[in-house]
């Protein structure tokens, strides 16, 4: 058996190999064909700014989802880290522009986790999503099928970091017979 310390060890590194594999998919850039839409409806033209926003939005999307879905409350974190390194890596990015670009991602972070929570609102997940990109897009007053694509898109990024997650991190699985309010809380459920 390892010394608690080494076990610590592989797991801080098990950790990140999986928050770097996870990164890597949110790093995708966006089809062509939604950049081509945003950049008609919201950047007036600017296809470039348009990629950059749908990029922010995978991108948070990627951290909310681990945050909010993650088995193990280090995987956040670890995720964060990774895609803090991103920024210095990205060649998509000015050396001289890093620092203006995580700022604007930070702000894309935070108006789309706010989109995520306000759950008491009486509209769906989806079209609060939908608004949030449209509106750091620059669009202030959207159609209702404006708001619907922008929500789909949202939303497919979504659940496309969903399921990178459970690949890079694990499923939870319980038993048959045990429903998930009989789980004590404290100790992660069981992986398979």
């Amino acid at each position: 058996m390892a010394p608690p310390f080494l076990a610590a060890w592989r797991e801080q590194r098990r950790l990140r190999r999986s928050a770097a594999s996870y990164v890597r998919t949110l790093l995708t850039d966006p089809d062509d064909g939604d950049v081509s839409w945003l950049s008609d409806v919201a950047t007036r033209g600017d296809s470039d700014r348009a990629r950059w926003e749908l990029r922010y939005a995978r991108r948070a999307t990627g951290l909310l989802s681990a945050a909010r879905d993650a088995l193990d409350d280090r995987t956040a974190s670890a995720v964060a880290r990774e895609l803090g390194e991103s920024w210095s890596k990205d060649p998509n990015i000015a050396a001289d522009m890093r620092h203006a670009a995580e700022q604007q991602f930070n702000a894309r972070l935070r108006t789309l986790g706010q989109a995520i929570n306000a759950r008491s609102s009486p509209e769906p997940t989806g079209a609060r999503l939908g608004k949030a990109l449209l509106f750091v897009a620059g669009l202030s007053f959207p159609t209702k099928s404006d708001i619907e694509r922008a929500g789909a898109i949202v939303s497919r990024y979504l659940e496309q970091a969903n399921e990178a997650l459970r690949k890079a991190f694990g499923t939870a699985t319980l038993p048959e017979n045990v429903p998930p309010s009989a789980i004590q809380t404290g100790s992660p459920p069981p992986r398979r």
